[in-house]
């Protein structure tokens, strides 16, 4: 496979290789698009929970009566209220 890089990256992996902690382009390379994978790992993951949170949520709200937005209002305002004042 053949790449073309802009002349930033160019740059950007010269800098790597002048510090001196890689010892080619190619290494530079592969610890870059090893932390790609691992992002895309950790995204895909937090994906997951988001999506599970957001399931339990639904379920939770199947089971509970619901409310008006008012009244849901209020009910977090005390809740501040109440951790104001049990830190005070």
């Amino acid at each position: 496979m053949s790449i073309s890089l802009t002349a930033d990256q160019e740059r950007f992996i010269q800098a790597k290789l002048q510090a001196g902690k890689y010892r080619s382009a190619q290494e530079v390379l592969e610890v870059a698009l090893r932390l790609l994978d691992e992002y895309d790992r950790a995204n895909a993951e937090w994906v997951e929970e988001v999506r599970e949170k957001i399931d339990a949520a639904i379920s939770a709200s199947d089971h509970t009566p619901p409310i008006d937005g008012e009244t849901f209002v209020n009910q977090i305002l005390k809740r501040f209220q109440q951790a104001r004042q049990a830190q005070e």
